[in-house]
C-alpha cells in the first residue's frame, strides 16, 4: 500500500490514497499498524483520500487507537494539500467532504505547491446534547467538572467533534498528561472528548496543548483550536480573532460575525513510502 506522510503544525498522520490504493477490510487495525511509531509507519492515526460523490474528495480519519473521528482540522487542510499536489482537482478553492459535512478550503501554492491553507471549519455547535455532553448550559460556559480531586471550570463546544476547553494559568504536564486522560473519559461525555489546555497571553494570542480523544498528546489539534477560540470569545477572554501556539506550530482562528470559525495554518508532505499489507480486499467504503 503506497502511503504519504503529511503533517499539519506537527498533527502528524499517514495519508493514503483510495483514489488508487485497495485497503483491507478492517481499517481500525491497519490505523493500529500505520500508527504505531515503534513497529509502523508512526503518526497520530491514519487518514484516507476518497472519491465523494459531493465534493473534490472525502476524508475518513481514524485515531491512532483505531476509532474513526468525525472531522480533523489539520488533516483537513493536509487533506486539501494532497488534493491539490497530486492533481485530484487542481483548483485554489476545493470541496472536501468530512464527518462533519462539506467543507471550503482555500489554498494558497508557491511554486505549485500548497503552503498554507484556509479551512471554513463551519458554525461551532453549542447545544449540550449535540456536542455531546451531559454538563448543563448551551453551551456549558464555566461548568463545574469533578476531574482528579479538582474541580475544574470548563466550556463545552463541538467542531463536529467534542471539545472540552479549560483555561488556565499555565499549561504543564500536569494538565496534559495527569487531567487530559481522566477528561477525555469522563462519564460526562459519552463519545469520550478532546481535552484542550488554554493559557490567554493577550486579548489577541493564546496557548494550547492539547490530549486528543484516542491518540493521546498531539502536537496540534485544529478542531480543538477552532472551538478553543470560540470559548475564549464566549468567556470574554479574546478577540474573535486570535494567534494560537501549539506545540508543533501556529494557527491562526477567526470566528466571524456571520458565524463561521476559519483557520489558516500550514500544511507540509514529509515522505512517501510502501507499507506491507499482506493480502489486500476492497476499496474503503
Amino acid at each position: 500500500m503506497r502511503f504519504t506522510k503529511m503533517h499539519g503544525a506537527g498533527n502528524d498522520y499517514v495519508y493514503v490514497n483510495a483514489f488508487e490504493e485497495q485497503l483491507p477490510g478492517d481499517l481500525a487495525e491497519l490505523s493500529r499498524r500505520v500508527a504505531d511509531r515503534h513497529f509502523g509507519i508512526g503518526g497520530d492515526g491514519l487518514i484516507l483520500i476518497c472519491p465523494s460523490e459531493r465534493a473534490d474528495a472525502r476524508m475518513r480519519m481514524f485515531n491512532a487507537d483505531g476509532s474513526e473521528a468525525e472531522m480533523c482540522g489539520n488533516g483537513v487542510r493536509c487533506v486539501a494539500k494532497y488534493v491539490y499536489d497530486h492533481g485530484i482537482a487542481r483548483k485554489e478553492e476545493l470541496q472536501i467532504e468530512t464527518g462533519r459535512g462539506v467543507l471550503t478550503l482555500q489554498v494558497f501554492p508557491e511554486q505549485g505547491k500548497v503552503e498554507r491553507v484556509r479551512v471554513n471549519m463551519g458554525e461551532p455547535i453549542l447545544k449540550a446534547d449535540e456536542i455531546p455532553t451531559t454538563l448543563p448550559g448551551e453551551p456549558p460556559l464555566k461548568a463545574p467538572l469533578e476531574v482528579g480531586g479538582k474541580t475544574l471550570e470548563v466550556t463545552c463546544i463541538s467542531m463536529g467533534n467534542p471539545h472540552c476547553i479549560t483555561f488556565v494559568d499555565e499549561v504543564t504536564d500536569d494538565w496534559v498528561h495527569g487531567i487530559g486522560p481522566q477528561v477525555e473519559r469522563h462519564p460526562a461525555f459519552p463519545k469520550r472528548v478532546n481535552a484542550e489546555f488554554i493559557q490567554i497571553v493577550s486579548p489577541t494570542e493564546m496557548i494550547m496543548r492539547v490530549w486528543e480523544r484516542g491518540s493521546g498528546e498531539t502536537l496540534a489539534c485544529g478542531t480543538g483550536a477552532c472551538a478553543s477560540a470560540v470559548a475564549a470569545v464566549l468567556n470574554g477572554l479574546t478577540e474573535r480573532t486570535v494567534l494560537c501556539h501549539l506545540p508543533g506550530g501556529d494557527l491562526t482562528l477567526e470566528w466571524a460575525e456571520s458565524g463561521e470559525v476559519y483557520m489558516t495554518g500550514p500544511a507540509t508532505e514529509v515522505f512517501n513510502g510502501e507499507f506491507p499489507l499482506g493480502s489486500k480486499s476492497s476499496l474503503a467504503d
